[in-house]
């Protein structure tokens, strides 16, 4: 195969078939450690540059209207230097024999299938012989609550919601943005929903110097999220275990009613498919959010919910994966 010009952009036709390899390796490797124990992973690069705008841009001696003008300049440069970054990594690799493998490689590393699922399996590892403690301290990792707040039902709640959450922000949403934009959209979608992540809340601190991220990132969000409440309910089709019409009910049903415009639509799928009731009130650092509940099924959630929750998600994303490469490979 000889060298190849360098292209602008990439269309589904080509997108499609480097989204399911990338899908694959991911489920199946992950994030190999001995590479990050060497190597910043790029989100936490991405991450190093949000915090230094956070740090320099953002200050108290500055007026509200300055602080929010600076938010505005602060992630539309960021945003512009992850498309730049990612469109000219895309017109290098355009040019090597194999270009397109190595950004498979790449998008793999935006993915979150396996880092995912073994985050909140730890939290189901954790009630191993009744104990409480080792759980709370597993969910805290993927959690911004207080774990130690939670009891075993709002502990196991915890770790489904942010499965469910995560399914569509770390991996349904990179995945629809590399689809339709390439490496630029996958990068550029992935340093607004870390910016969001750090700089996103409604906090004295941010609400005036984020305000511009926490919008992007629902309008970013919001396709992406109510395909992932459609992909659970398909999923939920697999086993006669789930309820793929409860699914669907809660998604159109409490969706809307949920504080955030996005995160509603996996967690009241989830809740549906599992039988189960998701959010509700919520406490975070020491105050109490009010929400609605998302499902009709059982508060008290178990240890053996979280492990339905896990098996519904593996099956969600071969649904992904399988649909992707319908597009990637429609001859077959």
């Amino acid at each position: 195969m000889g060298v190849q010009p360098a292209r602008k952009a990439m269309s589904w036709a080509e997108t499609a078939p480097v989204l399911f390899l990338a899908l694959v390796l991911d489920a199946v490797f992950g994030d190999p450690a001995w590479i990050y124990r060497r190597l910043p992973h790029p989100v936490v690069l991405i991450g190093a540059m949000i915090a230094w705008l956070d740090r320099n841009w953002n200050q108290e001696k500055h007026a509200d209207a300055l602080r929010r003008v600076l938010g505005v300049i602060a992630i539309l440069s960021l945003l512009l230097l992850a498309w730049g970054s990612g469109w000219l990594l895309h017109a290098a690799l355009s040019t090597l024999p194999h270009g397109m493998v190595i950004e498979a490689l790449i998008v793999a590393v935006f993915l979150a299938q396996n880092s995912l699922y073994r985050h909140v399996a730890a939290v189901e590892r954790g009630f191993v012989g009744a104990r409480l403690p080792p759980a709370q301290a597993a969910v805290g990792l993927i959690v911004g609550r207080d774990p130690t707040s939670l009891d075993q039902a709002g502990t196991c709640r915890a770790a489904i919601e942010s499965l469910a959450e995560n399914f569509s922000d770390g991996i349904v949403a990179p995945a629809f943005w590399y689809l339709v934009l390439g490496l630029p959209g996958l990068i550029a979608y992935k340093a607004l929903n870390t910016a969001d992540s750090m700089i996103g809340h409604r906090t004295d601190r941010h609400l005036r110097f984020g305000w511009a991220t926490a919008r992007l990132d629902d309008l970013t969000n919001f396709i992406p999220a109510r395909l992932t409440a459609l992909i659970l309910a398909a999923a939920a089709c697999l086993s006669a275990e789930f309820r793929p019409k409860a699914a669907l009910v809660s998604a159109f049903r409490d969706a809307r009613r949920h504080r955030s415009v996005n995160a509603g639509w996996p967690e009241a799928a989830m809740a549906g498919a599992l039988g189960a009731r998701l959010a509700g009130p919520r406490t975070y650092n020491g105050i109490v959010v009010e929400d609605a509940w998302m499902g009709n099924g059982d508060v008290r959630a178990m240890p053996e919910d979280i492990r339905r929750a896990l098996l519904l998600y593996v099956r969600a994303c071969g649904v992904m994966t399988v649909l992707v490469g319908l597009v990637a490979f429609p001859e077959i």
